[in-house]
């Protein structure tokens, strides 16, 4: 295991799925972590279960797509816990009816709203206290579908990230001169709560081929300990039976 002892770590989505696992790793690892999601009983079960391990960790609830909310978090958790050494965007959401025959316009918003907008409101709070320590990680949980054709997942989702890919590459172009690094991680499809808003549930057998938030987790943690002369631009990784890569109805 990787000792990340002395990180303090802003975790958005972590109130399960990926989010919940990253913020069980990190901190198994020794990292501070705080977390964030909407809902404050998730949150408070986690950070309960990361207590009982001896872990260090906080929560802020919040709705990341509030940019106030936002805001008022980054400066909560650098005066409980110090500067920001890395901030890991995991928070997204998705709507069964998501195709164009049936996309409901302000379903559209929404998702742009927490998946594209949330990141870019977590990354303007978080920035000013990188560059002061001239150093900092930010990590973007992005998808599969930004980078390769999923119909499945719907235009808005699509969309949304894709512009985290772009935004995440933005990053690196005009923060490396601060000693700030983007990871940009694309995952195929991972057994997450989220897939229970598919307009056509998986059974359990295919959810057992599926990643696991596990799977990331290790990849983040990976990520973050890595020196910081390297800096892991964009990852894409999915499962070995990956269904993105069949014919879609």
């Amino acid at each position: 295991m990787h000792d990340l002892s002395g990180k303090s770590v802003w975790i958005t989505g972590a109130g399960s799925g990926i989010g919940e696992a990253i913020a069980k790793s990190l901190a198994a690892a020794g990292a501070r972590v705080a977390l964030s999601a909407r809902r404050e009983e998730t949150l408070q079960q986690v950070a309960s279960a990361i207590a009982s391990d001896g872990g260090k960790v906080e929560i802020h609830p919040l709705d990341i797509s509030n940019n106030d909310q936002v805001a008022d978090a980054a400066r909560n958790i650098v005066n409980s816990m110090g500067p920001i050494n890395v901030l890991i965007n995991c928070a997204g959401i998705n709507t069964p009816k998501r195709h164009w025959r049936d996309l409901d316009i302000a379903d559209w918003h929404r998702i742009v709203a927490v998946n594209l907008n949330g990141v870019a409101n977590t990354v303007c709070a978080t920035l000013p206290v990188m560059r002061a320590q001239k150093d900092g990680l930010i990590i973007n949980i992005a998808s599969w579908s930004a980078r390769h054709e999923f119909a499945l997942a719907g235009p808005a989702y699509i969309a949304s990230k894709r512009g985290v890919v772009d935004l995440s590459h933005s990053i690196n172009q005009e923060e490396m001169h601060n000693n700030i690094r983007c990871c940009c991680i694309s995952p195929g499809e991972v057994a997450t709560p989220i897939l229970n808003q598919r307009p056509v549930p998986l059974g359990k057998d295919e959810l057992a081929l599926l990643l696991k938030p596990d799977d990331l987790a290790d990849m983040v943690s990976y990520v973050v300990a890595a020196p910081t002369r390297i800096c892991f631009n964009e990852i894409v990784m999915s499962p070995t039976h990956n269904r993105a890569l069949l014919p879609q109805p």
